[in-house]
């Protein structure tokens, strides 16, 4: 993975900007200390390491506006990092930028139950969204598997998702607007409590921009009632295909669950000795939970599970009590952790039609197999949002390229069944070079005059999201 050349002059001027920075922000807000900036080298992403030239924490919008104002006039490129959980590499640093992390940023600025918004800095992390109104009866709906870690700002950088997000959206659909700082320190307001505002779909521009036009340092979110009640079923399979099969019978019949969780038996075994899920002994495992009334779920589960009695199942298990329904969601929640302690891996994020499920999920356990590395899969089956996970050795000569090979593989695999690249992990890095197997080099360009307007000197997120040949000679 090739990364640009650092800028002599920049970093030659380190202890000036570091200066500039620390009297902007105090003692607290800058690292520049070599062994202290290891913390900020890599995101989720660690196959790839660089450490900044330093690392800002700032406290608040205003501050986050001086770091860029003064980045802005010592032409230094600038990083935004939420909780550094990315695992497209969209937060990775190169080592001539200041990476500016917003995790002192968590604060509640309000909370309105009749209009049914809170309005949060974006270093907040996801769950403590909920955890601020869940005692009123409220949810914040988007819910990624890192949501005890990750926030608002790279769910927003992301457009981020999660296993409920077959109902309730990933997170465009829920956020309202932002306050955002611009790579001048300008600080606009876009959105906000109220319905779509005319003109330009500037909010749904910025939601998704992986860091390339702003910084953003606060959110309006939708928040939603709490549901009466939910319960989810466990379905077995001795056939991925066959539960793709179901997968997709189940959203043709014209039920919308809440969500639609998928894992294999590499990730089952995986998760059921990281938490003790109890999960039955299958090639394929669905999750799906349905919410509503008593009467509702009793109607949805069903014909939920008429439909997967069709296709012969080894198990179906619904769950009895709360702790129950936990224990299942635990599993599917820890599958990614579970799944680090077998061996490294890449996780991967392309989306297809969900019709194409079994045919894709065939063709990817060949492709593994024919370069020799295993391939686990937990997924947003619901949308069709997939998660591949390469296993392999980060110690063993070439596994890295391997892999990497094998990703991209996968990922064009995905655009060539009527998908695409990503749904909800990002571009970043990872996917960067094979941008031109999805968009063509006219569509690519146009985007890279959008970010032409935002950020003339292309100095906000280096290196990320188009692959370097086509934006060589952008950055000012």
């Amino acid at each position: 993975m090739q990364m640009p050349q650092p800028d002599a002059g920049v970093l030659a001027n380190k202890p000036r900007i570091a200066a500039r920075l620390r009297a902007a922000l105090g003692p607290r807000g800058v690292i520049d200390d070599p062994i202290e900036l290891r913390a900020y080298e890599c995101d989720g992403l660690s196959a790839y390491r660089c450490p900044p030239l330093c690392a800002v924490l700032p406290a608040s919008t205003e501050q986050v506006a001086a770091v860029m104002k003064i980045c802005h006039e010592e032409g230094v490129p600038v990083v935004p990092r939420g909780a550094g959980t990315s695992l497209a590499g969209g937060a990775l640093p190169t080592a001539d930028a200041v990476l500016l992390g917003v995790a002192r940023m968590n604060r509640v600025l309000e909370t309105d139950y009749d209009n049914r918004f809170i309005r949060v800095e974006a270093g907040r992390t996801n769950l403590s969204v909920t955890g601020a109104v869940e005692q009123d009866g409220f949810f914040y709906a988007p819910d990624p598997s890192s949501q005890l870690a990750c926030a608002i700002a790279g769910n927003i950088a992301m457009n981020s998702g999660g296993a409920h997000c077959l109902k309730y959206g990933v997170t465009t659909n829920n956020l309202m607007g932002v306050t955002m700082v611009m790579a001048d320190g300008e600080v606009v307001e876009i959105g906000g409590a109220h319905l779509d505002a005319g003109g330009l779909d500037l909010l749904g521009l910025v939601c998704g921009s992986e860091g390339q036009l702003g910084v953003v340092t606060e959110a309006t979110l939708r928040i939603l009632a709490k549901p009466e009640g939910a319960r989810p079923v466990l379905i077995g399979y001795n056939s991925a295909e066959v539960a793709g099969a179901c997968v997709s019978d189940i959203i043709k019949s014209g039920i919308l669950p809440v969500a639609i969780e998928y894992m294999d038996r590499l990730v089952i075994k995986a998760a059921d000795a990281h938490v003790g899920a109890n999960y039955p002994d299958c090639e394929a495992l669905l999750i799906v939970e349905v919410e509503g009334s008593d009467a509702e779920i009793d109607d949805q589960l069903g014909r939920i599970v008429k439909i997967a009695k069709r296709h012969n199942p080894v198990e179906i298990r619904e769950s009895g009590s709360a702790a129950e329904a936990a224990r299942i969601w635990q599993g599917r929640k820890t599958a990614f952790g579970a799944m680090g302690q077998i061996n490294d891996y890449m996780c991967l994020d392309g989306t297809i039609p969900v019709s194409r499920l079994p045919e894709v999920l065939r063709r990817i356990g060949e492709m593994g197999a024919e370069v020799g590395l295993q391939v686990g899969n937990v997924f947003h089956a619901g949308d069709g949002n997939m998660h591949p996970l390469i296993l392999y050795d980060a110690n063993k000569p070439g596994d890295l390229e391997k892999t990497e090979a094998l990703g991209a593989e996968i990922l064009k695999l995905c655009v060539a069944v009527g998908g695409c690249l990503t749904g909800e992990h990002g571009v970043g890095v990872e996917k960067r070079d094979i941008m031109p197997s999805q968009y063509a080099e006219a569509d690519l360009e146009i985007q890279m005059q959008v970010k032409d307007v935002f950020d003339p000197d292309w100095g906000l997120n280096p290196a990320k999201v188009f692959p370097l040949d086509a934006s060589a000679g952008r950055r000012g």
